[in-house]
């Protein structure tokens, strides 16, 4: 009894020692990943993430104070390879939190440090004109802005890589240590540099606001002229073919756009040298008349890439095409429904919407001479009114042969012909189940005759049996 009592009180203790390793239980049952997942939830600041990491800090230090026997009884536990595997637990959820702080700290670096080089490409532009000046004079203002809060920019950066040294000193490779050790130094030199571009540029000022004025004065004229040569040769001319019309509107949009261009650049230059801005009225007139113009030509334009598109379509995918084709065409209706009403009076828009209502009115009689109850004598009869030959039994059969008809001349009538396919149509399918059905029940007698002894003849009204046949036959 105390031999069993004896090993009963040293498995209990045993029990009890190794409940005490529970605690580090949540290192290998959880995960590192999502735990990290769910403290970015919380956009974590660098405190958290100090808070953290030393937390972790505390509890290797308690797993290396564990002491590396415990005697039980007649027992010496040893716990050093415990202690080695939660050592490792430990440290691959610090190096996880760790890698996670040195991402963030290394991208505030590379933006902070890229953002730098781009000031200072800017301030190095050669200064040739008016644009370029007011490039260089931005970029000189930029970092006049910038001077006043840089320094709330390198501290977060500063921070994090110092709790990254005390954690994790090992993370970093010698290009990034090199970045942040230059960093600051890169923006005193920028500095510098600013304010020798900024001396350089003071004596060249007066030149170009000189040339300025010049531009300013010849642009005006130029504007005048440009407007002349819109109203009296540009797209609006009243007359004009529509095509014609589209050519002129891509040579004028790209005349206007080089004077845009002017204008933006000496907007700018009138801005950095604190010069009223000119007005030019024509200049917006003009710009706003392209913009209607360009909406009726890129939905004519459409239009008729499209048509182009299903005259080419053969015979035999019209079924599969023609859905799509009528959804097509009232979607370009509601377009040119929807453009601006001064366009209306122009020959563009009209034979755009004429174009559209045709084919809007067209394609209802395709769908129709599409449908399985046209026979070849129904497209003979089309061929009939229309006068145009249509080769429907051809491979080669396309739309483009179907739309040269007058279709619409004929509409009343084809709709006829094609009603009356339908009706034919139904009218076969009725006559061929009355036959079936009568010949499914119809009663042969065969009898037999003059003797002999097996049927060999057929009974009852031989006439009449013959009659239906014939009937049934043609």
């Amino acid at each position: 009894m105390l031999l069993t009592g004896s090993i009963q009180g040293t498995k209990n203790k045993v029990n009890e020692f190794l409940a005490s390793f529970e605690q580090y239980s949540w290192l290998w049952n959880k995960r590192s990943d999502e735990a990290l997942k769910l403290f970015n939830k919380n956009n974590p600041q660098l405190e958290d993430f100090e808070e953290k990491l030393k937390e972790f800090d505390g509890i290797l230090q308690q797993i290396l104070d564990i002491e590396g026997s415990n005697q039980i009884g007649a027992l010496s536990l040893k716990t050093e390879n415990v202690k080695a595997g939660l050592k490792a637990w430990i440290d691959s959820w610090k190096d996880a939190f760790s890698r996670d702080l040195h991402k963030k700290a290394k991208t505030l670096l590379e933006n902070l440090t890229d953002e730098i080089k781009q000031i200072k490409l800017k301030i190095d532009k050669p200064v040739k004109d008016i644009d370029s000046l007011g490039g260089v004079m931005n970029a000189l203002e930029e970092i006049r802005k910038k001077q006043s809060d840089i320094a709330l920019q390198f501290k977060p950066i500063n921070d994090m890589y110092a709790l990254i040294d005390t954690y994790f000193s090992n993370i970093m490779d010698k290009d990034e240590i090199d970045q942040k050790t230059a960093m600051q130094n890169n923006w005193e030199t920028l500095v510098s540099r600013a304010e020798g571009t900024r001396n350089e540029l003071q004596g060249q000022q007066a030149d170009f606001k000189k040339n300025l004025i010049v531009g300013i004065k010849a642009l005006v004229i130029d504007v005048k002229d440009f407007r002349h040569n819109f109203e009296t040769k540009g797209p609006t001319v009243a007359g004009l073919e529509p095509r014609e019309a589209l050519n002129r509107l891509r040579m004028f949009s790209d005349e206007y756009s080089i004077r845009k261009r002017k204008y933006d650049s000496y907007f700018s230059g009138e801005t950095l040298f604190g010069l009223p801005h000119t007005q030019y009225p024509l200049l917006v007139k003009t710009a706003h008349e392209i913009e209607l113009l360009d909406k009726l030509y890129s939905l004519y334009s459409k239009v008729k890439d499209t048509l182009n598109k299903w005259r080419e379509i053969p015979w035999t995918d019209i079924v599969a095409e023609i859905d799509k084709m009528i959804e097509t065409i009232d979607q370009f209706s509601r377009d040119c429904t929807k453009l601006p009403g001064v366009l209306k009076s122009w020959e563009a828009y009209k034979e755009l919407k004429q174009e559209i209502d045709d084919m809007t009115e067209i394609l209802p009689l395709v769908t129709a001479l599409a449908k399985p109850s046209i026979r070849n004598r129904h497209w003979d009869d089309v061929i009939d009114l229309v006068k145009e030959d249509i080769p429907y039994s051809s491979e080669t059969f396309t739309l483009q042969q179907l739309f040269k008809c007058p279709l619409l001349q004929f509409r009343e009538e084809i709709e006829e012909i094609t009603e009356s396919a339908d009706k034919q149509l139904k009218l076969e399918k009725t006559l061929k189940e009355e036959i079936i059905a009568y010949w499914e029940e119809a009663e042969l007698q065969i009898k037999t005759w003059k003797g002999v002894d097996q049927p060999c003849t057929l009974g009852g009204n031989i006439m009449d049996i013959q009659e239906k046949l014939e009937e049934h036959l043609n």
